[in-house]
């Protein structure tokens, strides 16, 4: 094996997926070649899994990479970047696998080294658990892109849910030459609002999610009104809370399942605001943490930002970073504790 690689260890940290988005993404943004052992090694199906190996076959699409061990359940990927290419590509997962994990390994490559701009269609899994669902990125994830001066538009075509999966989202990307730093204060107070969706069951699921998401936000103090509505497909549930913190509105949600009450899917999403609210003034929410510690590692001029809670992986994406960029990155607090990211 080429000695210029750079040696990666999949099970470091979190030991998941997100190892892999990461050194996709700055492999193609610096131009290094990567050797990654012990693919997901950390999790209960290790190796590449559809959503994971569409990923790699998106990068290698969008930067003309060469591949070695790109194959389901494959725990061995060599990746060596070629130049990036803008343009419509169309990339479906095959599963309910998420569109939101294959976006986030190739919006920065697109967005920063493209000579145009780009159009995405994923299909696959729109709202699954363990990932971000559409509505996070589109009302999120996106909005602090926005504020670090990357701009990109989503739309939801259709929702996919676990375990049929089929959603299609697509997403528009502009160039944008450089990305700024960003220093977040405190949230603020907060107002909630929010949905609760059926997509091909009852519109009485949707209403009990509401009732119940509703009195819990008022146990908390936040008075709610959260709309219902019916989506075509599914079959498949959400409910969603958006607080209206400043500059960036914060979103939650719980999901839907064969068995699972419309009641427990509320409780799961307002549990998560209540675990946000008891973490003092902290803005940035435990997931959107790690999500932008990547596009802002690459920006023009400090950033720093408070968390809610430090997790894995946060730590995990900042040692991944750091293998491929010199840049000065400090994680202040204890793993499942508020913390503050700093940026130099």
């Amino acid at each position: 094996m080429s000695a210029s690689l750079l040696e990666l260890d999949g099970s470091f940290g979190e030991g998941g997926g997100q190892i892999l988005r990461t050194s996709l993404a700055l492999s193609l943004l610096t131009g290094r070649a990567f050797h990654l052992a012990n693919v997901r090694a950390g999790r209960p199906k290790p190796g590449l899994q559809p959503q994971h190996l569409q990923s790699v076959r998106a990068a290698a699409a969008v930067g003309h990479a060469q591949l070695r061990g790109a194959a389901l359940c494959s725990t061995d990927l060599v990746f060596e970047p070629g130049p990036i290419v803008s343009g419509k590509y169309r990339f479906d997962i095959g599963t309910a696998g998420a569109t939101g994990l294959v976006l986030q390994t190739i919006y920065l490559p697109l967005a920063l080294r493209g000579d145009g701009p780009s159009e995405l269609t994923l299909i696959g899994g729109t709202h699954v658990t363990t990932s971000p669902c559409f509505h996070f990125l589109d009302i999120t994830w996106r909005r602090y892109l926005e504020a670090s001066g990357l701009h990109l538009r989503l739309r939801l075509q259709r929702p996919g849910f676990y375990p049929r999966g089929g959603g299609l989202v697509e997403a528009f990307l502009q160039p944008c030459r450089h990305l700024r730093g960003i220093r977040l204060g405190e949230r603020g107070e907060v107002r909630a609002t929010g949905f609760s969706a059926v997509a091909g069951l009852p519109e009485s699921i949707a209403k009990r999610q509401a009732r119940r998401a509703a009195f819990r936000l008022q146990q908390l103090g936040l008075e709610a009104v959260l709309r219902e509505e019916q989506w075509e497909g599914g079959p498949g549930t959400v409910l969603a809370v958006i607080l209206n913190t400043q500059p960036v509105p914060t979103l939650f949600f719980g999901l839907g399942a064969r068995g699972k009450p419309a009641e427990r899917v509320a409780d799961e999403a307002v549990d998560q605001v209540s675990a946000y609210l008891r973490a003092g003034p902290a803005l940035v929410d435990a997931h959107s943490a790690d999500q932008i510690v990547l596009p802002l590692a690459l920006a023009e001029g400090p950033s720093e930002y408070r968390v809610a809670e430090v997790t894995r992986h946060l730590t995990t994406n900042i040692a991944v970073i750091r293998q491929f960029l010199e840049r000065e990155m400090v994680c202040e607090g204890a793993e499942g504790e508020p913390g503050l990211v700093r940026i130099i």
